[in-house]
């Protein structure tokens, strides 16, 4: 797993790292790392802001022209920190040309440009000269290598108006929720992070990769049966919503995730329809009223016998009997309990959120559950998310371009995925993917990383396979086997 920090825990760690090397070793080492993680040739234009990220800019040119390699430098204002003006002033005793920005400036003969004008301090408005000149980067479709960050891009949440579109960026230290978060993965084509040596004052994130996950499922013995795994159900759906469980169960998501049983608890006037679809899993009618579920203690009692884990909300619509129904499982049911959909929206109305529910919404479900809008949200995703999980004493999964998973103390962040997902039902396959791994896995924050994780990359494998524009949520379950192989003991 990587380390994760906010900008004012990167700013606290600098101010302790002064302490005990020198901040002009550290900028070149920042150099250094750039240098390493890309395979520069040809002419070089640098183009630098006014602060530190400015002065890695300058220490990267020493080592390019120290290397033979043609570079100018390209400023914005001719103002400098104390450390950038001193890697400045090399460059100038090493006859490195230098050139002060005008929009009249011509970027074409040059084979790669490199971004030190903003670093992670960034914050609020972009005056409009360097919009202008963050814009002709862009156009010019020459390379661009972002040091730490790109410019523009807030740090802590992924955001900007205007930002560097780079081909790589090399964090520096540690990743910042700015690379991975919102517009992040739109605007950075590659990520690496180079670690320097600097010694980290906070509390971290993870952002977990493979390695993390190795062996995560258990090899399966042969003395063991379906019962082994877990009777897991599987609460939703409605006439005008049918597709959903068909998508969280049809023997796929959850059964290929691992569960031994599916127990689909459906509204009786969609059941036959359904019938047409399930083969490994079962089907337990609810009466309803025009294919919504009617409120009948009995009946769900009924339902859940034996269930060991349950995902509730998908597919349904908001009413008073599911209100019920879901009011009636939360004051009488302990077992590991998934709240997704509709079943959020009505939870955010009856607001009986116990201990230890995992929910699972987008951000506008989110923005309900809280009644935060959605614009603070998306500014501070993890630390609303946090102090959400914390307060309710529950595990969050908060869907996104980077999924957020916190308990209200450690967080977890999951980069797989891709913008071919962004399609009906997708979240319904999560939810699906989750609730499987639920029927034989601890309810605990890294099996629900884990769900977040593999979906992303059955996802990914799908879009391969068609294209951003036309894979489906139905592809995504067909890539699941293949995304979970990896991940199963020997």
């Amino acid at each position: 797993m990587q380390k994760v920090i906010t900008k004012s825990i990167m700013q606290n760690s600098d101010k302790y790292m002064a302490n005990h090397e020198s901040s002009l070793e550290l900028m070149n080492k920042a150099a250094a790392a750039v240098m390493n993680s890309y395979p520069f040739k040809g002419k070089v234009l640098i183009v630098t802001g006014t602060g530190n990220n400015a002065g890695d800019g300058y220490a990267l040119a020493l080592i390019l022209n120290k290397a033979g390699i043609e570079v100018n430098i390209l400023q914005t204002k001719e103002e400098y920190s104390k450390d950038g003006k001193y890697y400045y002033n090399l460059c100038q005793k090493n006859n490195i040309i230098t050139f002060l920005y005008n929009e009249t400036f011509d970027f074409r003969k040059y084979n790669v440009l490199v971004d030190a004008i903003y670093g992670i301090g960034f914050k609020g408005n972009m005056p409009e000269k360097i919009a202008n000149l963050i814009k002709q980067m862009n156009e010019s479709n020459i390379p661009i290598v972002s040091i730490d960050i790109n410019s523009g891009l807030d740090a802590d949440n992924g955001l900007a108006k205007i930002c560097i579109h780079s081909t790589l960026t090399v964090s520096i230290g540690t990743l910042k929720p700015g690379h991975l978060l919102n517009m992040a993965k739109d605007y950075i084509d590659k990520l690496v992070n180079q670690n320097i040596g600097i010694d980290i004052v906070g509390k971290p994130y993870y952002l977990l990769e493979k390695d993390d996950f190795k062996g995560f499922l258990p090899k399966r013995a042969n003395y063991s049966h379906k019962g082994t795994y877990g009777l897991v159900g599987i609460l939703g759906g409605s006439l005008k919503y049918s597709g959903s469980v068909k998508l969280a169960s049809l023997s796929l998501s959850a059964l290929t995730s691992g569960a031994g049983v599916a127990r689909l608890i459906v509204p009786n006037t969609i059941a036959r329809s359904l019938l047409l679809y399930v083969l490994e899993s079962t089907i337990f009618p609810i009466k309803d009223d025009n294919g919504q579920m009617i409120f009948d203690s009995k009946e769900i009692d009924e339902s859940l016998k034996k269930v060991t884990a349950l995902l509730i909300g998908i597919g349904w619509e908001q009413n008073f009997n599911n209100e019920k129904i879901l009011t009636y499982i939360l004051e009488n049911y302990n077992i590991p309990i998934v709240i997704d959909a509709d079943g959020l929206n009505i939870l955010a109305k009856i607001k009986k959120i116990k201990q230890n529910l995992i929910l699972t919404p987008h951000l506008k479900e989110f923005s309900r559950l809280t009644g935060i809008d959605l614009d603070t949200i998306s500014k501070d995703p993890i630390t609303i998310a946090k102090s959400y999980a914390k307060e309710h004493k529950i595990i969050l999964l908060l869907k996104g371009p980077t999924t957020i998973i916190t308990n209200g103390d450690t967080v977890y962040l999951t980069n797989t995925g891709c913008s071919g997902m962004a399609t009906a039902g997708s979240g319904d396959v999560l939810s699906g993917i989750l609730i499987g791994l639920l029927g034989y896995k601890t309810p605990d924050i890294k099996t629900v990383a884990f769900a977040a994780y593999i979906n992303g990359l059955a996802g990914e494998l799908a879009e391969k396979q068609k294209s951003s524009i036309s894979a489906l949520a139905r592809d995504t379950v067909s890539h699941l086997a293949k995304a979970i192989k990896p991940y199963i003991q020997k």
